[in-house]
């Protein structure tokens, strides 16, 4: 029995970006930069994942632009209210856990 690859969460996925982020954050001594960047880097790719998942992107983008801008929305709120529970360098109690996150991986 051949052992199935798992993908990576997108807890995990996430952390990199942020680890990234943070090491440009310290490069450019900019975290308003940093946060633009990423930003922008995010938009880009939502739109070309919009662009590869639409069969009419020019007909779904109302559509795509309200469901990716409410994934934000949700996102950042719920980050938000982690930051106010555990301001940066706060101690936390227990850590987020990771199960039942979906993982979006590539089938061949």
């Amino acid at each position: 029995m051949s052992e199935e690859k798992k993908g990576l969460t997108i807890y995990q996925i996430a952390d990199q970006f942020i680890a990234l982020a943070n090491q440009l954050s310290q490069q450019e001594n900019d975290i308003g930069k940093v946060g633009t960047g990423m930003r922008y880097a995010a938009s880009r790719f939502n739109a070309f994942e919009a662009a590869i998942k639409s069969t009419d992107l020019a007909a779904e983008k109302d559509n795509a632009l309200e469901w990716f801008s409410n994934e934000y929305k949700e996102m950042l709120d719920e980050n938000l209210k982690d930051h106010i529970a555990y301001p940066p360098g706060a101690k936390r109690e227990e850590e987020k856990s990771d199960n039942g996150v979906e993982t979006f991986t590539v089938e061949k």
